[in-house]
């Protein structure tokens, strides 16, 4: 007799690989151009001023600056000012 089951047990024991999505670089905080500041699935955080979305939604510098974030007729705004 067997002592394990046919392979059933450890069938549905994986998991993915998580995405390390979030805040990059905070409020009030250095950004250079290029520098990430959010990553996101979907739009959560909008681009403001300063500020970029890629293809994934990923929120990134265009000008160098300090981080800002703010909220605009319920839009969560993520600005890059001088």
């Amino acid at each position: 007799m067997a002592h394990t089951k046919a392979q059933g047990s450890v069938k549905g024991n994986r998991d993915s690989r998580s995405k390390r999505l979030g805040v990059k670089l905070y409020s009030g905080q250095k950004a250079i151009v290029g520098n990430i500041i959010i990553r996101q699935k979907g739009t959560k955080v909008f681009a403001g001023l300063g500020v970029a979305m890629g293809n994934d939604f990923t929120l990134f510098a265009i000008k160098d600056g300090i981080v800002n974030f703010k909220t605009s007729r319920g839009k969560r705004i993520a600005e890059v000012m001088n």
